[in-house]
């Protein structure tokens, strides 16, 4: 008996190295000193087919046998972190475009990702492992906006592809970080062309020359993929060129993935695998969707049709190693974030006392301050002196919060409403009054004007109106719209423009807020106020910004990142995709505010500028040495602007294009010198195939504080230098 028990325990001890061994192996995925390529394989070769699918949903169930918890990838930052509580609430995202500052936008994406981690952070703590509550971010969206109608162009960062690029690199590698882990894992979106009309996108097929796919739709998301790595693609509802978006074979194989190199992961926008067999029609049912769009690549599904892959796997539309390659995409993007590190990243220490910081809360305000735009200062108006003896505040965007928030937001205590930050400015005798007066988006129902008589008795009158994402943005949200989300007029709601006219009639002095999210053509409201301020959606702070403004404690510098036009027929069709008659670089009438304008309370002009060179040849680089003068006694931040110009132009040549930009400060009765450095990209196209070519020729640059054009309307000096480059 002895004996037996002896065999039996030297068989035990000889056999648990072994077992020690293949334990080991099983949890390779587990040990952060392994490749994320090779845990990956570990990790997928022991799960089973159902658990696989499984993985491919934005709302991946737990795998508890595996050690894998229960995860969902959808989450939203667009300006602050969104849905998820408590957030430092920045202003949105065109708002942060018109500062063209791509170092605040950088330091935005920090303060976000550092909020981001801190709630999730704690949610593990709390087992909380909801929607909105992960580290994936689908944000920015970096679609260009062509058309002031499209709701949800207030997400984006302009008409401009270069901008829109600078902007969005910026705010990426803020968010995602320079680690050996991603702070949190951001998104470029919608890809590729997307921009509205918001009711026809489950239906739509946007058609477009490869032109101009290649020099406008594409550039500012392979800036984001080959410049700053980021992490997810999110595929767009629509078609383009009859293509799928969600399943496009040339935008997702061809370009994304061989071109570009893309490593991150791909999901499809929520429920637009839906649209395969509801809405285009170009798949009978849901297997064949669920197949259509994992064979092209779409590694997640946000909605609810990838569960459907079993039955697609049966019916030899798809396969298991077409599973496994689009699962490996996708989970080492969770490997990157560290979820499998147990807790040794120092990222996991971050804590809930990170959010909304006294240091995040006056990055809010900044943005807010350097993204207000003022359109008009008719004999110098602005700034008021706090000391007023009376202030009339009226309109329906005045004490509105909704005016600050836009879409896609964050929840604040702290939200600094127009009245407010105008109330805090003024001495505490100034006689300050305020009513709504007028309703957002209908005319009163009761026609009695009680209101425009106060205006006769102040001193000056602040209307501050416009619209709220109830009126403009996504088909869902903005419930106040009866065309889903897109305008179908341009122009403030009419209402508001009669209320204007009867104040008009009876202020002293006429100062008019602009709210909203895309650009408004405002020629009657110009030609009444005697000082316009465009405030956008301008975040958490927007009110206290305002008031800051108003009342001389900064200098506006905001730019417009779209073009103003003056009536809605200067414009081609909505459904249109043509670049022709569209923004700055293709339109031929003349705007109401150009691109990149914006007044400022100081008196600054382009002194001087030179080039180093005359002629530039293929591999050279151009410096320019700009001086830039302030002849008043206030300091101001500007944004030097430079734009090409080819004389001569051919057909698909642009008017111009902006190419380089910086914002700086100039003091009081001083100069700022800086330098920029163009490379001969500058110069440079796409080719249908998406290839680079120098296009030689005779060019203009133009150094600007706006765009280089000629307006009728009195928009204050417009000063810029031109320098003549010939490219060999």
């Amino acid at each position: 008996m002895i004996t037996i028990f002896k065999n039996i325990l030297a068989a035990i001890i000889l056999f648990l190295p072994l077992l020690s061994v293949g334990q080991n192996k099983a949890e390779m995925y587990l040990d952060p000193s392994n490749s994320i390529s090779d845990r990956v394989d570990n990790l997928i070769a022991q799960m089973t087919l159902e658990e696989k699918v499984s993985q491919l949903m934005y709302d991946s169930p737990a795998i508890p046998r595996l050690d894998i918890p229960k995860y969902n990838w959808w989450n939203e930052c667009l300006h602050g972190v969104a849905r998820n509580g408590k957030a430092t609430v920045f202003p949105q995202a065109i708002g942060m475009a018109s500062t063209f500052d791509t170092d605040m936008m950088h330091r935005i994406g920090e303060a976000i990702a550092i909020e981001g981690r801190a709630k999730y952070n704690m949610n593990q703590k709390l087992g909380y492992r909801e929607q909105y509550a992960g580290l994936t971010y689908w944000s920015p969206n970096v679609n260009l906006f062509r058309d002031p109608r499209w709701g949800r162009g207030q997400e984006t960062y302009g008409e401009d592809p270069y901008l829109i690029s600078r902007l969005g690199v910026s705010f990426v590698n803020g968010l995602q970080g320079q680690g050996d882990i991603l702070k949190v894992a951001a998104m470029a979106k919608h890809f590729a062309v997307h921009s509205g009309p918001e009711k026809l996108r489950h239906t739509f097929d946007a058609v477009v020359s490869r032109h101009d796919l290649w020099n406008t739709y594409l550039p500012a998301f392979e800036a984001l993929v080959k410049e700053a790595n980021v992490e997810g693609v999110m595929g767009a509802y629509n078609r383009t060129n009859g293509e799928l978006c969600c399943a496009h074979p040339y935008l997702m194989k061809e370009v994304l993935r061989d071109k570009w190199n893309f490593q991150g992961y791909f999901v499809s926008d929520c429920w637009a695998i839906q649209d395969f067999y509801q809405g285009h029609k170009t798949d009978p049912d849901k297997k064949s969707a669920a197949a259509t769009a994992l064979n092209a690549g779409c590694n997640l599904n946000c909605g609810n049709t990838y569960p459907e892959l079993l039955k697609s796997i049966d019916a030899g539309l798809t396969d298991e190693d077409i599973v496994d390659e689009n699962l490996k995409q996708l989970l080492a993007t969770r490997f990157k974030l560290g979820m499998f590190d147990k807790g040794q990243s120092d990222l996991d220490q971050i804590n809930i006392d990170n959010v909304r910081t006294e240091k995040h809360i006056d990055l809010a305000h900044e943005a807010a301050v350097k993204s207000m735009v003022l359109l008009k200062n008719e004999n110098d108006l602005l700034p008021l002196d706090t000391n007023i003896s009376s202030l009339f505040v009226t309109g329906p965007t005045a004490a509105n919060v909704q005016a600050l928030l836009a879409n896609y937001y964050g929840v604040s205590d702290d939200l600094k409403t127009l009245l407010e930050g105008i109330s805090a400015k003024v001495s505490n005798h100034t006689a300050i009054r305020y009513v709504q007066g007028n309703l957002l988006d209908r005319p009163n129902v009761n026609p009695m004007d009680w209101y425009s008589e106060e205006a006769a008795i102040a001193e000056v009158t602040v209307a501050c109106m416009g619209i709220t994402q109830l009126l403009e943005g996504e088909e869902g949200e903005a419930i106040a719209s009866a065309t889903f989300g897109d305008r179908e007029y341009i122009t403030l709601p009419p209402h508001q423009i009669e209320y204007l006219k009867k104040l008009r009639a009876k202020a002293k002095k006429l100062v008019v807020v602009i709210t909203a999210g895309s650009a408004i053509s405002i020629p009657e409201v110009h030609d009444m106020a005697d000082a316009i301020i465009y405030a956008w959606y301008p975040g958490e702070q927007g009110g206290q910004a305002l008031g800051d403004i108003l009342f001389g404690d900064y200098s506006p510098s905001g730019k417009l990142p779209v073009t103003f036009v003056k009536t809605l027929d200067d414009l081609p069709p909505y459904e249109n995709y043509e670049m022709k008659g569209r923004t700055y670089r293709y339109m031929d009438t003349e705007p109401l505010y150009p691109f990149g304008f914006g007044l400022s309370y100081a008196d600054i002009e382009i002194a001087s500028a030179t080039a180093d060179r005359d002629v530039l040849k293929s591999g050279k680089n151009i410096h320019l040495d700009i001086r830039v003068d302030n002849k008043s006694n206030m300091n101001s931040d500007e944004v030097v602007q430079v734009y090409v110009a080819k004389k001569n132009k051919k057909t698909l040549d642009p008017n111009m294009s902006l190419k380089a930009f910086k914002r700086i400060m100039v003091k009081a009765n001083s100069s700022t010198d800086l330098k920029i450095v163009l490379d001969d990209k500058v110069f440079s196209m796409y080719d249908d195939e998406g290839n680079l070519f120098l296009n030689k020729g005779k060019y203009e640059l133009h150094i600007a504080t706006s765009l280089p054009i000629q307006r009728s309307l009195d928009l204050g000096a417009s000063q810029w230098k031109t320098i003549n480059i010939t490219v060999k």
